[in-house]
């Protein structure tokens, strides 16, 4: 491959990885204000090692940190109290949602 190939190829894997950072980065977001309203309102139920929990993870990106979260990995007795079956569940005013739930939802739901 000559020089021209190499440079050009560069720039393709340059703009593929900025085009993710990008599309990961916006995809979804919340408020600060709404995630806190959110964890003061409901409880999310995860799991270590559970990829669906991570994906709303990301949802939340720094503002995760507000929500009211119980692994059930380190919390076993909480969860079968709860009779949590699958993760992520979110109790919210009682009411058992399970998977990952869109923003939009969540902050309906808990009134936000």
């Amino acid at each position: 491959m000559d020089k021209r190939n190499w440079i050009s190829v560069l720039i393709i894997v340059l703009i593929i990885m900025f085009s993710i950072i990008i599309l990961n980065t916006s995809a979804s977001s919340i408020s600060e204000e709404d995630a806190k309203c959110i964890g003061k309102n409901s409880e999310l139920y995860v799991q270590l090692g559970c990829h669906a929990c991570e994906t709303q993870e990301k949802m939340f990106n720094e503002n995760y940190k507000y929500l009211n979260v119980i692994d059930c990995f380190y919390e076993k007795d909480e969860c079968i109290k709860k009779e949590i079956s699958a993760t992520p569940t979110w109790i919210i005013n009682e009411n058992k949602y399970l998977g990952v739930q869109s923003l939009e939802e969540l902050k309906e739901l808990a009134g936000c």
